[in-house]
């Protein structure tokens, strides 16, 4: 019986395994559509010709940032892959830390044809779900992007509007029409992404998933400080570059806190619910020795002393005292 339990986990698991592999691309397959063809349209919101938050100065493209985005997406994607390598392969190479590790990761079913060194089974678990929510979180920001079509605040700079005209003639006059700019279509186009800010969701992403690796994660009594400057500086670093989309004029203040909120909920969703709240080797429990009285003689048993009640007591005594005084 036990046999055949055994036989069907190791049939189920190819079956969880292919499926998992089936969402991963998917994922990527959209992220891909989102950023890099035009299958999705943005939707074209109005404005108003002489609207002030719209008329800052062209900060020219995002190659000319003070963070370039090939930049960003290189630090965003390979530092916490190296934050988990490194770490991993420290705790591994610790002998008090590599017996709690295999001890937990033998509890994991995965059959003797695709069975995996427990540092390469945990390397592929903690980099396959960051990446993950990486492509998830992108997905979400062009997601909002089309949906919402928020302006740039540079939008009016590039649009060009003819003022002259009669769409423009009256201060508050809305523009709902999509034909009335005079600018470049393909800037025009990207200065109507603005909501949430790309850059700001993706690198608080990173940063909240790197500190909870390594808060939750890596066990150490070596150094109480490393580990907070380390998080601290990660998260400081995302801060800084969503304060940098505010400073260029490439995106809003609300754009960017946006961008924080949603980078930082998928990386506590993925850390708390999906990584069961990242547990590592040091979370196995000792279960105390319970003693076995089945079988044992009465004698054995340990003695449980009776608590006397102070009733009792006082009739005893003045019983004893009454008995005296009649010898």
């Amino acid at each position: 019986m036990a046999s055949d339990n055994t036989q069907r986990s190791y049939s189920i698991i190819p079956c969880f395994i292919f499926v998992e592999l089936v969402i991963m691309a998917g994922t990527v397959l959209l992220a891909y559509y989102f950023e890099l063809t035009d299958t999705f349209g943005i939707h074209v919101q109005g404005f108003f010709c002489n609207d002030a938050d719209l008329m800052k100065p062209y900060p020219g493209v995002d190659e000319t940032s003070f963070i370039p985005p090939l930049i960003l997406y290189c630090v965003v994607a390979s530092a916490p892959t190296a934050v988990i390598f490194i770490g991993e392969l420290s705790m591994y190479i610790m002998k008090s830390t590599r017996a709690a590790l295999l001890a937990q990761e033998k509890t994991i079913v995965t059959g003797e044809c695709c069975y995996l060194n427990p540092l390469i089974r945990r390397i592929i678990r903690f980099v396959g779900v960051f990446a993950f929510g990486l492509f998830a979180t992108d997905i979400f920001v062009n997601a909002g992007q089309v949906v919402t079509g928020n302006l740039t605040p540079y939008f009016l700079s590039v649009c060009k509007p003819n003022y002259t005209g009669t769409e423009c003639r009256f201060n508050h006059q809305f523009i709902s029409k999509g034909n009335v700019c005079t600018g470049s279509p393909a800037v025009v186009e990207k200065a109507r992404r603005s909501f949430p800010s790309k850059d700001a969701s993706l690198s608080v992403y990173s940063a909240v998933y790197v500190t909870m690796y390594i808060t939750s994660t890596i066990k150490t009594k070596s150094s109480r400080l490393a580990k907070p400057v380390l998080c601290l500086g990660t998260l400081c670093t995302a801060f800084l570059t969503g304060l940098n989309r505010v400073s260029e004029y490439r995106n809003h203040c609300s754009d960017v806190i946006a961008g924080f909120i949603l980078g930082s909920s998928v990386a506590l969703f993925l850390g708390i619910c999906v990584v069961n709240n990242f547990k590592g080797a040091h979370s196995t429990l000792i279960k105390p020795k319970t003693e076995d009285y089945r079988g044992l003689p009465l004698m054995t048993f340990p003695r449980v002393e009776r608590l006397e009640n102070p009733l009792e007591t006082l009739s005893a005594q003045n019983h004893s005292a009454s008995m005296t005084e009649v010898t």
